[in-house]
């Protein structure tokens, strides 16, 4: 998904110099009829379509209204999230692939084949889950955010220039990566020749054969035409790919009880819409993209092809815990607890 090859502590310029062409900045402030809200994604796409649904929800139960920013309206991930963090706009997208360079233990949603590949499952641990919607919640207040919720946004896929039926298969491809530490270990654990890119540059890298690989969620990977300049498609269920929808906490802060209700009611909403949106959604782009090129590879690992997978992302969960520390063990264990009461839950 869209990132860029900066590092989060890189101080405000970009961001400022592309926003302010965009919009006139000012601090944020709780009493702000106008509550600013930027995207890593397209309109159309699902971090589009929950700010759209976050959106009618505040307008249909106030006065505020909300101005949705679609990727790259006001320049890439970084430069959104530090215009958040700064208070210069109100809520902001911002996946853990990214914001992990600021909080490490937030890398665990980056690790391979930790979170459940049940639908249902993997809705109720993001609902429910303690460690998301308290620890992890607390590790963004130490950075200046409020976490309004997380949701998921779709299986990951691999799309490569060759078919992929086991690590051995990535040997010597050179596969984009966002700029997270854990990817790049875990594409070096499956085989590959990791290479972060900004995302601007990943269609032209690909079309010159630069890189011959990448990963998305498979409506990204439709409504991007990365089916364009790949042929093979894999489905190896080693993640999916997760956003967080924060707010500048010291805007948070001032909002009144009555308006940080609304907030909390209007993600809601949007969050159980955009669990039913994405019910199908990834078989319909699979359709859409075998409409526009019918000789598009596809690839679903058995349990059995997925084994050396999983065997390779062990050594990912220890530079993990390198990084993380106790604390990202902590996460980790809370994270397992989490998703059995989760698989608990759904049976009932």
């Amino acid at each position: 998904m869209p990132t860029n090859s900066n590092t989060f502590t890189r101080k405000l310029t970009l961001g400022l110099v592309t926003g302010a062409s965009v919009l006139a900045f000012s601090a944020a402030s709780a009493g702000a009829a106008e509550w600013r809200y930027a995207l890593e994604e397209a309109i159309d796409e699902v971090q589009g379509v929950f700010a759209t649904q976050f959106k009618d929800y505040v307008e249909a139960n106030s006065d505020h209204t909300v101005t949705i920013y679609p990727f790259g309206t006001l320049g890439e991930s970084a430069d959104t999230t530090e215009l958040a963090q700064m208070g210069a706009i109100e809520f902001v997208t911002a996946s853990p692939g990214f914001t992990g360079a600021l909080i490490p233990e937030l890398n665990v949603f980056n690790l391979p084949y930790v979170l459940p590949e049940d639908p249902e499952v993997l809705a109720e641990f993001f609902r429910s889950s303690p460690t998301i919607n308290e620890t992890l919640a607390a590790r963004y207040n130490d950075q200046g955010f409020e976490m309004v919720t997380m949701y998921p946004e779709g299986e990951v896929v691999m799309t490569t220039k060759e078919p992929v039926n086991a690590p051995e298969d990535l040997d010597g491809v050179n596969f984009r990566v966002m700029t997270s530490p854990i990817l790049v270990e875990t594409y070096n654990a499956f085989g590959a020749t990791p290479t972060p890119l900004p995302w601007g540059e990943v269609f032209g890298a690909l079309q010159l054969n630069m890189i011959q690989g990448q990963e998305n969620p498979m409506f990204f990977v439709e409504s991007t035409n990365m089916y364009e300049v790949t042929d093979h498609i894999t489905f190896a269920g080693h993640n999916n790919f997760t956003t967080a929808v924060l707010a500048n906490k010291a805007f948070y802060d001032g909002l009144s009880e009555e308006d940080q209700e609304l907030v909390a009611a209007a993600s809601e909403e949007a969050y159980e819409y955009i669990i039913e949106y994405q019910q199908g959604l990834t078989e319909e782009a699979l359709e859409m993209i075998l409409e526009a090129k019918p000789d598009m590879g596809v690839t679903r690992l058995t349990d059995e092809e997925r084994e050396p997978f999983r065997e390779a992302a062990q050594q990912v969960r220890e530079t993990f815990l390198e990084m993380a520390g106790d604390s990202g063990q902590d996460v980790l264990d809370g994270f397992e607890a989490d998703i059995e009461s989760a698989r608990e839950s759904v049976a009932q």
